[in-house]
């Protein structure tokens, strides 16, 4: 008997599960919808609302990926263009409010640097080319076939004549991202009153892409991180080195804050924030494009606590950004989508396709790894003016205050530094930043001294001082104040 698995949604979180389900169950039938026409390459599409914004795929992330596919993902990105960056040295980092962290001789998680559009092909080119029993269509999926004890497929339009108006599955995974369907598709089948919470820092990204100016093809990425701690909006920016001898300069903004979308607004506004180095660098740097602004719900933080639900069907799985979605300054959505995927991995080969709660296993493992994003991105989003959805609780600004000694600590102190990134790449819990030596770093305070500018090499100094000659005034504009 030929069994199916229907995944909705052919964004990373649907590539990813395909792949999981692949690994575990080599026998299954795979078949991947999604409302888009997907493009012939690393092009954008409408169905990735920040697809044209920076995104970067954590440590935690990259691990899970490679676990679920036989190729090696990393690989394959590096080769088209991607790029590796170590967190230790390998990225200049200014902190909201404690000056910039140091450049260590060990390097400490790796993550990768490149489009979305990129990132979306890799994967998906190597899940067709190792996974012969995985097939993608255009499909726009209208409801659940099944009732509330069980699923067993899905109710589709605007397919081809192959698959028709129905297709049934003996598992169906929605991974279709934000605007995910389940709630209504559940409701079709009897199941409501899923706790949900949303909450909304207004934020605003505008990116440009400039071409790498010569000679600055091993400048470290660069980002000057917003502040939360100040009662003020949220601004941030960052140099961000991609494929095709490339950087995506990306401004953000939260309410009140919004970086502007006319090309001199967007330098003035990177030349405002706390340190000019951004705007320095993309000052004598060539744009090859026009500055796109995104905003509104595509970057809020909204979760759906389907793990919570009294009643839940079985051999349905929500994943991705279905289950949960977070604000993209944390670049975490990716990776929380891998490590549910590889939670569903080990799941199904553990127990097997028909074992009862399969579904409900995989929710709560899934909840975890979302549990540790929503930490971040609300504990930091709570914190900004106009936030919508939520005000700063005790809790909440007890551990704002712990997290801000910890970024203290960590300009200074490598033991802090390491906590953070293990937290901030999903290789760890937020448990992570109160092992000793993390905690006794933020009791303490940074052992090295402040550092007021960024920890530049002589060969980047060059460099800046290079590009930052662009803010010379000409004499027929005048200075750019």
């Amino acid at each position: 008997m030929s069994h199916k698995a229907v995944v909705v949604g052919a964004g990373i979180a649907g590539l990813v599960a395909a792949a999981a389900l692949s690994l575990a169950e080599p026998a299954l039938r795979i078949v991947v919808l999604d409302r888009d026409e997907l493009p012939e390459g690393p092009e954008n599409r409408r169905g990735v609302p920040q697809g044209q914004h920076a995104h970067l795929l954590m440590a935690g992330g990259l691990s899970a990926l490679e676990s679920l596919f036989p190729v090696s993902v990393r690989d394959r990105l590096l080769d088209a263009g991607a790029h590796e960056i170590a967190l230790g040295n390998g990225m200049l980092a200014r902190t909201p409010d404690s000056g910039w962290l140091r450049r260590w001789r060990r390097s400490g998680p790796h993550m990768i640097a490149c489009t979305r559009a990129l990132l979306d092909w890799v994967v998906r080119q190597a899940l067709l080319d190792s996974c012969p029993n995985v097939s993608i269509h255009q499909a726009t999926v209208e409801g659940l076939l099944g009732d509330a004890g069980r699923v067993h497929g899905v109710r589709i339009s605007g397919a081809d004549e192959r698959l028709g108006s129905a297709v049934e599955a003996d598992l169906v995974i929605d991974a279709s991202g934000r605007g995910s369907g389940s709630l209504k598709w559940l409701a079709g089948i009897g199941i409501t009153g899923v706790e949900e919470r949303r909450l909304d820092s207004g934020l605003t990204n505008a990116t440009r892409i400039y071409r790498t100016p010569a000679g600055a093809e091993s400048f470290p990425l660069t980002v000057v991180q917003a502040n939360p701690y100040d009662g003020r909006p949220g601004r941030s920016a960052m140099v961000l080195p991609i494929e095709g001898n490339r950087w995506m300069v990306s401004a953000g903004g939260t309410r009140g804050g919004e970086p502007p979308q006319d090309p001199e607004g967007f330098l003035r506004y990177t030349l405002d924030l706390p340190h000019p180095i951004v705007g320095q660098l993309i000052a004598g740097a060539e744009p090859l494009t026009d500055v796109v602004v995104s905003r509104g719900r595509s970057t809020s933080n909204a979760r759906r606590y389907f793990e919570r639900s009294a009643r839940w069907p079985e051999r349905f799985i929500v994943l991705g950004d279905a289950l949960a979605t977070f604000n993209p300054a944390y670049g975490q959505g990716m990776s929380v989508a891998a490590l549910g995927a590889q939670v569903l991995a080990r799941e199904l080969r553990r127990t097997g396709l028909a074992a009862p709660g399969l579904s409900r296993r995989v929710l709560h493992g899934a909840a975890r790894h979302v549990d540790t994003a929503w930490a971040t991105a609300v504990g930091m989003d709570v914190l900004y003016p106009g936030v919508v959805g939520g005000q700063p609780g005790f809790a909440d600004r007890v551990a704002a205050r712990y997290a801000r000694r910890l970024t203290r600590a960590a300009t200074g102190s490598f033991d802090a530094a390491a906590a953070l990134w293990d937290v901030t790449s999903l290789r760890a819990a937020p448990t992570r930043v109160l092992h000793p030596r993390a905690l006794l770093a933020a009791l303490t305070g940074p052992p090295l001294p402040h550092i007021p500018e960024p920890p530049l090499r002589p060969a980047e100094r060059e460099i800046l001082d290079r590009l930052r000659k662009g803010l010379e005034p000409s004499p027929a504009s005048g200075p750019l104040r």
